[in-house]
Formats: structure tokens, C-alpha cells, sequence
């Protein structure tokens, strides 16, 4: 049994899911990955946070009192330092408003647009950034901060929606329960299919699920739509070899997994690449070497890219460019892989020991563009759904 006091606090950092839209456009057809893709190579770890000089920011005095709502999924996590800094340079009081899953965050900023509730919104990723921006509720700020930043990650031309972080979803095996039974990680998609591994892989439902929906976006990206074998042909394989449907990531990767808590029956789950780091640093010292590891294979793993944004109809819009600008910086990016155990978009951002040794980035990662996703995205749940659980 492994320690079950690290299960709630990785759960925090990492279970973000997202509910869909209730459109259902024709899904287009797939025939190759598309190029919108975070490099391949991670940001060189440094010691110190490398920081550029600071951009000259035109600033104005927030009155005193001030306070600043920011809405964010659930995962949202700052260390109370870094924001306590934020909060004493511009005089201001931030609230983090926490509002369920990511799908769930932007549903409730869209209808709540004529009356927001709140200045800033982070937590939109590329799975939802063209519904994002067409709802229209954003308005646009060219951070002095956003220069620095790696142009495969400015996936927003109009700067509605500013890059904050990235990650890798991707399928975690564990360790032990393979080498008992005398097995290798499989080494393609394809082998997940095979009689060897039936009943031995969980995955998240994509209707409920935003690592769910990476997963099946990176394998529409990888098969597309045939003509030999589509990603459909592939849904319908795992489906025969017994796949485990879990509606959300806590319960595939606590309940089911037979990694980390050790309780489950399936050593196979669609999980993070720093899901192993996580373990390690979590574990306070009592593990040295990760119980999990990461399947990287062709197809199998997604890239996923967080933004924060200003919503319309702020009375705060000055100190909303401010909490932007202070995302971008060097402070808070160097803060976020141990708090929300993801990548900073900002190259120049030390990342902790405990990433450079055990969070593996992955050579080939698939992508779609935001334009795919959104066109394709209810059609393609629908499928899966008729496909997988019908």
C-alpha cells in the first residue's frame, strides 16, 4: 500500500476537468496532426529564475481597498508568498474565486457575461479556446511580459487570451504491478489492443473529463479518419479489449489505478507526464524513484496550454493588466510547477530538481488547433460516446 497521504494534495494540483459545450457542429475530417504544437524540449532548468529587465509598464495607484476577483478552475493553486507580494506592490486584495472543472469556469464567465463575476479569468485551455473567444467575453491586452514567450504558445493573435502554462496529458504504467507480471510497457497505441493488455487500461470520459478529451483528441490526431484504421477503429478495439471508463481523473487515477494508492486493478491510466515527479515530491522524502512512469508512445500523449485572460465589463482593468502582467513574470512562473505541477511558459523559468529528474517531456506530443477542436469537438464526443459506452 503506498501513501495514501499524498493522494489529496496531487488530486488538487492536477485533476482539472472539463464539461463540454452543448453544441454538436459536423466533426471535419482528420487526416494529419496539425502543426499548433508547444516544443518538444523543455525549458532549461537554472538555478535561480532567469529574469529579463522588466518592461516599462505604464501604472496608476489602485485606490485603497481595492480588491481583485480572479476566476479559475479548481486546480488554481499560488503559493501565499508570491501573492502576498502581488497583493502589497499594487495594493490590492485578490480573491481567487474557484469555480469547478475548466469547462465548468467558462460556461459560468459566458453566462455571467453581462453581470461578470469577476476581473480575470484563468484556466481557458487550447481544448476551449475557440469557444472562449468567440463568446467574446475577453478583452484584449498585449502584455510587455508576452514578448518573452515561446511564439508556438501564442495561440491568440488578438491577445484575448494570454499563454500562461503547458503540460503533457499522457497514459502513467505502473512500475511493480508490470514487472510482477513480467511485462513491458507497451510500445505503441496499437498494443493496447492486443489480448495481452484486455482489461488492464483506464481512461477518462471525454464528456466530463479535460484529460479524458486530451487523450481522445491525441488519438484522433494520430489515426485520424482511415482510411486503413481510424481513430474510431481504435475506440472500438480498446472498447472489445475491455478498456475502464471513469468519468473524472481523481477516480481513474485514485480508485482505479493500481499505482498510487495501490487499491486498483488496472496498472494502465490516462494521467500527466509530472504525474510520477508528483508522487516523489509528495511523498516528503520517503520515495527516491517514482512508482509510476510515463508511456510517451506516438499518439498517445497531448499538449495542453493554459491561458488567463481580462474579462469585459471589469470597473478594475487596470489592476487586471497588472495581475497579467504579474502571471507572465518571472515570480510566479518559477512558482508554478510545484503548485500546479505543470510547465511555465516562460523558458526562462527555473524548474525544481524534482521536475529535471522525473517530469519526462515528450519528443512528439500530437496537436490539434483550437479551429479543429471546436468544429470537431461535440461531433467527436458523440462518436465516442456511441462507440465506447453504448
Amino acid at each position: 500500500m503506498r501513501h495514501l497521504s499524498v493522494l489529496f494534495a496531487i488530486a488538487l494540483l492536477l485533476a482539472a476537468c472539463g464539461q463540454p459545450g452543448a453544441q454538436r457542429p459536423t466533426a471535419p475530417p482528420i487526416t494529419t496532426p496539425a502543426a499548433n504544437t508547444v516544443p518538444a524540449t523543455s525549458p532549461a532548468p537554472t538555478d535561480i529564475p532567469a529574469a529579463s529587465p522588466a518592461p516599462a509598464v505604464a501604472s496608476t495607484a489602485p485606490a485603497e481597498g481595492a480588491r481583485l476577483v480572479v476566476m479559475a478552475h479548481d486546480s488554481f493553486s499560488i503559493s501565499e508568498d508570491v501573492l502576498a507580494a502581488f497583493e502589497q506592490e499594487a495594493g490590492v486584495k485578490v480573491e481567487v474565486l474557484k469555480s469547478g472543472d475548466a469547462g465548468s469556469t467558462l460556461n459560468q464567465a459566458i453566462l455571467s457575461k453581462d453581470a461578470p463575476l469577476a476581473d480575470v479569468l484563468f484556466g481557458v485551455d487550447n481544448t476551449f479556446l475557440s469557444r472562449a473567444l468567440a463568446a467574446g467575453i475577453f478583452l484584449p491586452y498585449e502584455s510587455p511580459y508576452l514578448a518573452g514567450l515561446p511564439a508556438e504558445l501564442k495561440l491568440d493573435p488578438s491577445n484575448s487570451l494570454l499563454p500562461v502554462d503547458f503540460g503533457y496529458v499522457a497514459i502513467n504504467y505502473d512500475k511493480e504491478a508490470l514487472a510482477a507480471a513480467g511485462r513491458t510497457p507497451p510500445a505503441s497505441l496499437e498494443d493496447l489492443a492486443k489480448p495481452e493488455w484486455r482489461g488492464q487500461l483506464v481512461v477518462q470520459n471525454p464528456a466530463t473529463s479535460s484529460p479524458g478529451l486530451a487523450f481522445l483528441l491525441a488519438t484522433i490526431a494520430h489515426f485520424g479518419d482511415g482510411p486503413s484504421y481510424s481513430w474510431q477503429d481504435f475506440w472500438r478495439d480498446l472498447r472489445a479489449n475491455e478498456v475502464y471508463v471513469s468519468e473524472d481523473w481523481t477516480d481513474a487515477y485514485y480508485t482505479q489505478f493500481s499505482g498510487s494508492s495501490g487499491d486498483g486493478p488496472y496498472p494502465l491510466v490516462v494521467s500527466y507526464s509530472t504525474s510520477p515527479a508528483a508522487e516523489v515530491f509528495f511523498s516528503e522524502g520517503k520515495l527516491s524513484e517514482p512508482p509510476t512512469g510515463n508511456l510517451l508512445v506516438p499518439g498517445g500523449v497531448f499538449q495542453q496550454v493554459e491561458f488567463v485572460g481580462i474579462l469585459k465589463g471589469t470597473q478594475n482593468e487596470e489592476l487586471a493588466r497588472r495581475f497579467v502582467d504579474f502571471m507572465l513574470q518571472p515570480k510566479f512562473q518559477a512558482d508554478i510547477p510545484l503548485q500546479m505541477f505543470v510547465y511555465p511558459a516562460d523558458p526562462a523559468a527555473s524548474l525544481p530538481k524534482v521536475f529535471t529528474s522525473f517530469a519526462e517531456v515528450p519528443a512528439q506530443p500530437e496537436g490539434l488547433s483550437a479551429e479543429q477542436i471546436e468544429q470537431g469537438r461535440e461531433a467527436w464526443i458523440e462518436q465516442w460516446t456511441e462507440i465506447v459506452l453504448r
